[in-house]
């Protein structure tokens, strides 16, 4: 093995013992909103109305769904693409090559289902297989985990992440030991990151639309405008697909359980927790709080910078991370549709406060790493992180 990197006291999430208890509250967690969102109460703090049985979670179908999914979204990546990106210099200063088709995969995705619509695909019925989709899901997230980090064990050391190589198996294998695990071109991790989840978000929302229409006649304003706004998020995502060569997620972290069971189970089905309220719990909503609540969503477009020189004018005048708080902006115009009588919905939010706040805790720390004193001093200027004059 490798020689570990770092010490102790640089682990993060709380070392092996964090990540051990992540690894297990992230899908109880999931599990939890999934039955809540459907139950009479939906209360988010109290316990859910029943647990299932394995026989409700296990389906052999579900499993083989998902992984046709995974293929299907597999095979349109390895289409020919619009572009080709480098990213960012490595340790042996070589630059990745990246496909840029993202957004090409979705366009594509959405004919195929149309097509599946229109010769009789039962896709209003995918929410009521939401369980076992979440638990193949996981299980999926959790083998796919398994194979990276023994792939990880033979791989160079240049190869390997920053934080994912302390010797603990536990924690290496929460964060992910190699940076960016490949099998010829096909990059794992930049697949993972906006392809399957992202899109299949998308699909479970349309298809909770769906369920509803067929329920209620037609879909709500508020269905219209969670769909609407998160769809437009997820469109937006895979336009700018290189952006995400230049995040935290590619450059940083490795590729372990954090991020393959966030992209390929966290992200669609606990993303698409306001059109699944919405579903069981519908709610009144007219046209002047709708055109209240666009207008929110639309001050979500704050630019973002991509170079290295470190902005103090602008947003970034006011505070240091501006697109946090554009992220912030929109994810409360995501959950006002649902009304104010349950904090469920809200759910997203607060999770999304919590998450941006230890990532720019995390964001931090590397800038006065790779900025040094020039870090500090535009501290002192723009002494506000996400939200100007509170935090």
């Amino acid at each position: 093995m490798t020689p570990p990197q770092g010490s102790r006291a640089q682990l993060e999430f709380g070392g092996p013992l964090g990540a051990a208890a992540l690894m297990l509250l992230l899908p109880v967690t999931m599990f939890h909103l999934l039955l809540v969102a459907r139950s009479g109460p939906a209360r988010l703090l109290g316990p859910p109305p029943y647990l299932p049985g394995l026989e409700e979670l296990w389906s052999p179908w579900a499993l083989l769904l998902c992984l046709t999914w995974l293929g299907l979204q597999a095979a349109l990546y390895l289409l020919p693409a619009r572009k080709v990106a480098e990213g960012q210099e490595l340790k042996d200063k070589s630059r990745l090559r990246y496909p840029i088709n993202g957004f090409q995969a979705l366009v594509l995705t959405a004919l195929l289902v149309g097509l599946g619509v229109s010769a009789g695909l039962p896709l209003s019925e995918l929410p009521e297989m939401l369980l076992p989709l979440a638990f193949a899901a996981t299980l999926t997230a959790f083998i796919f985990s398994l194979l990276l980090y023994l792939k990880a064990l033979v791989a160079p050391a240049s190869a390997l992440a920053p934080g994912g190589n302390s010797g603990n198996l536990i924690y290496d294998f929460f964060l992910g030991r190699e940076l960016n695990p490949r099998i010829c071109s096909f990059d794992f991790k930049y697949f993972c990151e906006l392809r399957p989840g992202l899109i299949g978000w998308v699909l479970i929302n349309l298809a909770l639309l769906m369920q509803e229409a067929e329920l209620r006649g037609s879909p709500s304003l508020a269905m219209w405008l969670v769909n609407g706004f998160q769809l437009l998020y997820v469109g937006d995502a895979l336009w700018y697909e290189e952006a995400v060569l230049t995040t935290m997620d590619i450059i940083h972290d490795g590729f372990g359980f954090m991020l393959a069971f966030g992209d390929l189970a966290w992200v669609p089905f606990t993303y698409s927790l306001q059109a699944q309220f919405l579903l069981y719990h519908p709610q009144p909503l007219g046209w002047p709080l709708a055109s209240f609540i666009c207008l929110i969503n639309d001050l979500e477009t704050i630019s973002t910078a991509t170079g290295r020189r470190l902005l103090v004018s602008g947003w970034w005048g006011m505070v240091r991370h501006p697109n946090y708080l554009g992220d912030l902006i929109m994810a409360l115009a995501w959950s006002l549709p649902c009304g104010v009588s349950h904090l469920l919905p809200y759910f997203y939010f607060v999770y999304f406060t919590a998450l941006l706040v230890h990532r720019e805790d995390r964001d931090e720390r590397q800038c006065l790493q790779k900025y040094g004193l020039a870090w500090r001093e535009y501290c002192q200027r723009v002494p506000y992180r996400i939200v100007p004059y509170v935090y």
